[in-house]
């Protein structure tokens, strides 16, 4: 059995939980799974409403089960009385948002400055 790696990196800023995808490709299913445990536990350990924004910068490609990922990310963030924002998106990764409609459930900001602006303080774990 393999051991997998959660390819994220967090980082705790004033008003929200920076999680940076750190892998330039997220195309396998095992993959998808240990991301999605891995951004469900921070998003679990924090004690109240959390502002979450996933970080884009280094993801060239992802697969359509990445977009079902976000989506239960987003449930439950919503679900815990949080903010959920995207950013640093590449244009091609941006059109397959635009083409699955999924610009319209998202908030998609150029970089995680723009992200964080506006953001309550945030209950850190």
């Amino acid at each position: 059995m393999e051991l997998i790696k959660p390819r994220i990196a967090v980082e705790y800023a004033r008003n929200a939980t920076i999680v940076t995808f750190t892998d330039e490709k997220i195309l396998e299913e095992h993959d998808i799974g240990a991301l999605q445990d891995s951004i469900m536990a921070v998003i679990e350990s924090a004690s109240g409403g959390m502002n979450l924004i996933l970080d884009f910068s280094k993801v060239q490609f992802l697969s359509s089960a990445m977009l079902g990922l976000l989506i239960r990310i987003s449930k439950r963030v919503y679900q815990r009385d949080g903010q959920l924002r995207l950013c640093n998106i590449s244009p091609k990764i941006y059109e397959i948002f635009k083409i699955t409609r999924l610009t319209k459930i998202f908030d998609i900001y150029p970089n995680v400055e723009s992200a964080s602006e506006g953001l309550p303080e945030s209950d850190r774990p």
